[in-house]
């Protein structure tokens, strides 16, 4: 660590020199090309960023200018903080991949490119996750992207229009299920969350808490079954809990506590009936 400090210093002090030469006529041009010879030695001598950045610096290589663009969830003050921990100073010792594959690193980042644009500039594209839905796993809410990939923590306020998934699998495997769904907007309209279950299969929570129980296979051609039952009859606003579509050949209604009083005392009362007739019936 000694000698590389004292390197530094003997480059660094070099490097004013180079800067204070009178160089007639051409003095800019010539600085620039004895202070890159110097640089270029430094670099392919494999020395530390810092000795790097302590010669390319004082010959006008400091990055000066940072462009930033295609960024909306990830602020400028964090993708220069994000480049300030590869621990460049200067252009010259600027790592574009290493500065890239840190900036990937980051929540919302998908893809960066990082550009160098001689004598002092940075040009950095972004491209950011998409939300698609918010995950619920347990008790954790999580943004997550189409191919189901964790974006950041869900926050109660922001993202509140995504469909929520739920259960493991829901995250990557929700995009199919819910493009499907596009041929029957007035149902999905009425989602308030899709539930994964066993990874398998999915039920489905509509906003008045009814459920819709789906089968593994064709799920859309059951959901387009109960589409159709509610147009023609209502199904949906009526007093039941859930509507169980896992059988192909039946549909299987539920009935809310309310509903199976009501249902069981019209039985009863219809029981009634039919011994009273038999009663009144002649011999």
């Amino acid at each position: 660590m000694l000698r590389t400090a004292r390197f530094g210093r003997r480059i660094s002090a070099l490097a004013g020199d180079v800067a204070q030469l009178p160089l007639p006529r051409f003095g800019s041009l010539a600085a620039v090309v004895v202070g890159a010879s110097v640089v270029y030695g430094v670099v392919q001598g494999g020395h530390t960023v810092t000795v790097v950045d302590s010669v390319a610096q004082p010959l006008g290589f400091a990055i000066e200018d940072i462009d930033v663009v295609g960024n909306a969830e990830t602020s400028e003050i964090d993708v220069l903080q994000a480049l300030w921990q590869t621990g460049s100073q200067s252009l010259i010792s600027l790592d574009p991949s290493a500065a890239r594959q840190t900036l990937e690193a980051m929540p919302w980042i998908d893809r960066a490119s990082v550009a160098k644009i001689f004598p002092g500039r940075v040009k950095i594209g972004i491209s950011e996750h998409r939300p698609y839905a918010v995950w619920q796993k347990g008790r954790e809410f999580v943004v997550v992207n189409r191919e189901g990939q964790e974006i950041v923590p869900f926050v109660a306020g922001r993202f509140a229009a995504l469909p929520i998934v739920v259960g493991a699998g829901a995250a990557t495997h929700a995009a199919a299920l819910i493009d499907e769904m596009e041929v029957l907007p007035e149902l999905r309209a009425r989602v308030k969350a899709y539930v994964r279950v066993g990874d398998r299969r999915w039920d489905l929570r509509l906003e008045n808490g009814l459920s819709v129980l789906l089968p593994e296979d064709q799920p859309v051609e059951a959901l387009a079954e109960v589409a159709r039952m509610d147009r023609e009859n209502g199904l949906l606003s009526r007093d039941i809990v859930s509507v169980d579509m896992r059988l192909s050949d039946r549909m299987v209604v539920k009935l809310t506590p309310d509903a199976l009083v009501r249902r069981n005392a019209a039985l009863e009362e219809r029981e009634k009936l039919i011994k009273r007739s038999r009663k009144d019936k002649p011999v």
